[in-house]
């Protein structure tokens, strides 16, 4: 008797788990050199992902790198000194983490550029934290220069970000934009500024 139930209830539990493993998500890898290369092309909201961040990054490095402040410290002779400023995020977006990593690929760019020294962010966080400085992602020029003095810096990258959400008929439409500024820590001024734009839609 046990033996026929059994028997009768191993098939159907086999194929109940069958099931269950086969309708469950599957784990897919993506990126240069896997099976799916175009894995972070598509957009699954309307948020800010890491490639949207890196393309508008893209962009206002190109403009910076074919400006005219970078044409004059390419043929300056001595690299001028860099230091990467927050980025202020004005959006209603928790993108913290996502702008920590537009940070250290601005970087990257920055220095494998050849053209400008760049004071690692780690080193500056030590400094600022040795100095008792609070420094946040609004820029103070003021306290811009105390900071630039303590570790070297004759200018600042600073930038941020903002955003423009619109709904319409349920439709949503959220336009993104990328400010990039390079300011000269002595006095404050702007020696350069540029955006980069992106828009993500959610539509019927």
């Amino acid at each position: 008797m046990n033996r026929l139930l059994l028997s009768m209830i191993s098939p159907l539990l086999l194929t109940t788990l069958g099931l269950g493993v086969g309708c469950g998500p599957k784990a897919v890898r993506g990126g240069e050199g896997t099976d799916n290369p175009d894995l972070d092309e598509g957009a699954m909201s309307t948020g800010l992902d890491r490639k949207d961040l890196n393309d508008l990054m893209k962009v206002n490095i190109g403009a910076l790198m074919n400006s005219p402040l970078w044409g004059a410290w390419r043929s300056g002779g001595a690299q001028p000194v860099v230091a990467i400023w927050p980025v202020k995020n004005e959006t209603t977006e928790h993108i913290d983490s996502q702008l920590h990593t537009l940070l250290s690929d601005m970087e990257t760019e920055l220095i494998n550029s050849g053209v400008v020294a760049v004071v690692s962010r780690e080193r500056q966080a030590e400094l600022i934290q040795e100095s008792n400085i609070q420094q946040s992602a609004d820029f103070n020029p003021a306290m811009a220069a105390q900071l630039g003095r303590q570790i070297g810096a004759q200018f600042f990258v600073t930038g941020k970000v903002q955003a423009v959400d619109e709904r319409a008929k349920g439709e949503r439409r959220v336009q993104y934009t990328l400010f990039m500024q390079i300011m000269e820590v002595e006095t404050g001024i702007v020696r350069f500024q540029t955006k980069s734009e992106r828009s993500k839609a959610l539509v019927r």
